[in-house]
């Protein structure tokens, strides 16, 4: 954005705006809280308001580890109120319709708020309404996700009662929210029905709608590698359509070929495709065609809307091409806070983003790789070690460090 006057505060008695903010935030999930924690650091009198309707706030990374019996999933939870920066508006309320044009948001209650910028940060649906027998499937026993915490320890249950046969895990077409997390689960089931003595009868299949492991080259061949090490089943470009759940087959199309494809199982972990939030997809915010439709269309390294100066998007609901994790959300906040200080001064937007993202591989209990990677997918690891084999270190830091990092560095601003 060039140089230019900068955004004066408008009047709130000259707006229709029951509620006009200086900076308001939509989400209130790790981007929206991240930001609104570090943008009170940085401007402790600035009026900011924030939208987000749920009276619980998760760290869903650990919900992988939830699914293997580890972690509790109360463990993963705090109250939303627990973790809202002080003297930060909170709306608790959804978000309707996004006027970029009119600078204002409409919200579920029929409230209207007033913004000089806002801030994008709502996150990705789960689209489970796009796989055929999905929901009813979910309520058998037989069939989980990591995805969600209340079905996480329905996961563990299902691995305890499984006692061979075929296990199929999905990862479907699209951006999804922590993109390794369909083949974490499927490591994390493989080793322990081995150490169960299980690995003679089960038969692991990894039903993936990409072409590979994970993009970073340096760290899919070593997935390629323990997959063919445990003999582990891929089949790629298989993307699931239907699940019936009375007969235990699930239904992929095969990408390539456009061909329907039956594969029965005794246990099925289901990664749900993904979206972009409505109120998002139906804004002239998002992107209209491609991979990223219905997701925010921004600068790659700014994170400014493209054509709307006074908004910023940053998390999953931005169009970025990278691993929508919390570790990108670490590195994308300190700049939004950044260039959004400078658009209201009518200053040089100061900071870039360079597509960090990373990926905490479990591949067992006490065994972790860590993907660390930039735009391109060029591996960029942060520590001194080999960061492309399985490490007990790098499983403290997922089990423990990153957690502690979470709730009292990321949400407070601090880091």
């Amino acid at each position: 954005m060039p140089t230019g006057a900068s955004i004066r505060p408008k009047n709130p008695a000259d707006s229709s705006s029951e509620r006009h903010h200086r900076v308001l935030i939509l989400g209130g999930g790790t981007a929206g809280i991240t930001t609104a924690a570090r943008l009170r650091r940085a401007e402790r009198r600035i009026d900011i308001g924030l939208v987000e309707p749920s009276e619980t706030h998760y760290y869903q990374p650990l919900w992988t580890l939830v699914g293997r019996g580890v972690v509790e999933p109360e463990a993963t939870a705090r109250p939303t109120a627990s973790v809202m920066p002080k003297d930060v508006v909170w709306h608790r309320d959804r978000v309707a319709r996004i006027d970029p044009h009119g600078s204002r948001v409409e919200l579920e209650s029929g409230k209207v708020l007033g913004y000089d910028v806002l801030v994008v940060a709502l996150g990705i649906r789960l689209a489970w309404e796009l796989v055929e027998g999905a929901r009813e499937a979910l309520a058998r026993p037989d069939v989980g996700t990591v995805f969600s915490v209340e079905s996480a320890p329905k996961v563990w249950e299902a691995m305890k009662r499984f006692r061979g046969g075929t296990a199929v895990f999905t990862n479907p077409l699209g951006p999804i929210k922590c993109g390794g997390a369909p083949q974490k689960i499927m490591y994390l089931a493989d080793a322990y029905w081995r150490d169960e003595g299980l690995g003679a009868r089960s038969r692991i299949v990894g039903a993936f709608a990409g072409t590979v492991m994970l993009g970073v080259p340096e760290i899919n061949a070593a997935l390629e590698r323990i997959v063919a090490d445990r003999g582990i089943e891929m089949r790629f470009r298989h993307d699931l359509r239907a699940i019936d759940p009375e007969g235990k087959v699930a239904t992929f199309r095969e990408l390539d070929t456009e061909q329907e494809i039956t594969i029965p199982y005794d246990f099925l972990h289901v990664t749900p495709p993904q979206r972009a939030p409505k109120p998002l997809a139906h804004s002239p915010l998002a992107l209209e065609e491609g991979p990223n439709a219905g997701f925010a269309e921004v600068d790659l390294h700014t994170l400014q809307h493209v054509r709307y100066p006074n908004v910023f998007v940053l998390g999953d609901a931005a169009a970025l091409p990278t691993a929508k994790t919390g570790a990108a959300v670490r590195k994308q906040a300190p700049v939004v806070v950044a260039n959004l200080r400078a658009v209201l001064e009518g200053s040089e937007l100061p900071e870039r983003y360079d597509g960090y993202s990373s990926c905490p591989l479990l591949t067992d209990v006490g065994k972790l790789i860590l993907a660390e990677f930039t735009y391109g997918n060029t591996f960029s690891p942060s520590f001194p070690v080999d960061q492309t084999r399985e490490r007990y270190d790098m499983y403290l830091l997922k089990r423990h460090l990153l957690p502690l990092l979470y709730w009292h560095g990321m949400l407070k601003g601090r880091a």
